[in-house]
């Protein structure tokens, strides 16, 4: 909790306080249902997110700083997992075009299977 929780205009909130609160937010938690709980401004969770990410710094740093760079990772993946799908896409379709001319040019260029000897 913020330490000045009865002061309306103005609240000082300690730096454990933020990183529990960015710490709710990297699990996935909705920003307004945060803001909510925690009585803070969905404005003050973002900058506090933005600051956050900001001094991380790659893979070094507390857990939080982990579980970042499991995230940047997943959407790696995923960008790589939607690359490899649009590439099948294309094979499959080339395939499909390439079988669509070898079975229409297969009939006109076979040699015929009559033999001329009787």
């Amino acid at each position: 909790m913020p330490e000045a929780m009865s002061k309306k205009a103005y609240q000082r909130c300690t730096q454990e306080f933020k990183d529990k609160a960015v710490g709710l937010l990297n699990l996935g938690k909705p920003v307004a249902e945060v803001a909510q709980e925690l009585e803070v401004s969905t404005s003050m969770l973002y900058e506090w997110r933005h600051k956050a990410q900001g001094t991380q710094g790659g893979s070094a740093g507390l857990r939080a700083g982990g579980e970042q760079s499991e995230a940047d990772a997943l959407r790696a993946l995923r960008r790589q997992v939607a690359r490899l799908q649009a590439e099948n896409d294309i094979l499959k379709k080339v395939l499909a075009i390439v079988a669509q001319q070898e079975a229409s040019a297969t009939p006109s260029s076979k040699p015929s299977t009559t033999s001329s000897r009787a």
